[in-house]
């Protein structure tokens, strides 16, 4: 009977470690649920995305209102284009919002910060498919080095 209740117990031990592992397999991996959220689409075309990658976070404000949906290619004009996806329980942005490829911290991730624009009487609200016009490119340190040696090296006169 002991040997019952010790493959119960160790049964369980392990029940619990798989159950432990699959929450820290969805928490590594981002996964806020499983359905689909209810969403809309907002498209940006940016000269460079740096390291921005799919299903990298939206904010606004530092909070999380999306995650990038696609990176592509534009075949004529040859710059990235972002397809992102928002929650629809945030609303609506004005059509005079912009959107930056920021990093958290020195060396951390990217993501998108979107700015939302002022609100009048004639400025509309982006809708699912609609394009951010007002874009900034992300900061590349590697060019900011280049830049600061290329500024120092052309000091001597």
């Amino acid at each position: 009977m002991q040997t019952k209740k010790t493959e119960l117990w160790v049964g369980a031990f392990v029940l619990a470690g798989i159950v432990a592992l699959l929450v820290l397999i969805f928490q590594v991996a981002d996964v806020k649920s499983l359905g689909n959220r209810d969403s809309y689409n907002l498209t940006a075309h940016f000269d460079n995305i740096g390291g921005l990658k799919v299903r990298s976070p939206i904010k606004v404000g530092g909070v999380t209102v999306g995650q990038v949906n696609s990176i592509t290619l534009d075949s004529e004009s040859y710059t990235p284009v972002v397809v992102m996806a928002i929650d629809k329980q945030y609303g609506y942005f004005p059509e005079t919002s912009s959107a930056a490829i920021l990093t958290s911290g020195l060396l951390g991730e990217q993501y998108i910060g979107i700015s939302p624009g002022f609100v009048d009487d004639d400025i509309e609200m982006l809708g699912n498919g609609d394009l951010i016009e007002d874009t900034k490119s992300a900061l590349v340190l590697e060019d900011m080095i280049g830049q600061v040696l290329y500024s120092i090296g052309g000091d001597d006169k």
